[in-house]
C-alpha cells in the first residue's frame, strides 16, 4: 500500500487536529465535515478497504468502534445520539483507500444518508 494521506498524518507529515490517540489508532476532525462533529478514526495500521481486513484484525476494528463510544462519551454527544460509518470502495463511498470510521454527531441525521432518488 502506498502512503495515503492518512498515513501521512499518522506520520506527523501533514497536520490534522487530532483529538485522541493511542498504540492502534488515530482520530482526528475531517476537514470536510458533514456535521457538526465529523472526526476520522483510523487504525495505524494501514488497512486498504473492509475486504481487506483478515482475521487477526477483527480486535483492531472493533477497538476503532470503542474508541468512537469513548470519544461520544468525553465530547458530550452519547446520550442525544450519533452515527459511525465505514465506507468500502468506489460505490460505498470510499475516497481515501485506508479503512476508517466516521463518527457523525451534534444535529439530528437524516435517513437515508444519501441525497440522489434511488431508481429501483
Amino acid at each position: 500500500m502506498s502512503d495515503t494521506l492518512f498515513t501521512k498524518i499518522i506520520n506527523r507529515e501533514i497536520p490534522a487536529d487530532i483529538v485522541y490517540e493511542d498504540d492502534l489508532s488515530l482520530a482526528f476532525r475531517d476537514i470536510q465535515p458533514q456535521a457538526p462533529v465529523h472526526l476520522l478514526i483510523i487504525p495505524k495500521k494501514p488497512i486498504v478497504t473492509i475486504n481487506d481486513m483478515q482475521e487477526e484484525d477483527k480486535v483492531l476494528f472493533g477497538h476503532l468502534f470503542y474508541v468512537a463510544r469513548q470519544l461520544a462519551g468525553e465530547m458530550g454527544f452519547a446520550e442525544d445520539g450519533y452515527r459511525v460509518v465505514m465506507n468500502c470502495n468506489e460505490h460505498g463511498g470510499q475516497s481515501v483507500y485506508h479503512v476508517h470510521l466516521h463518527l457523525l454527531a451534534g444535529k439530528p441525521l437524516g435517513w437515508p444518508p444519501y441525497t440522489e432518488k434511488l431508481k429501483v
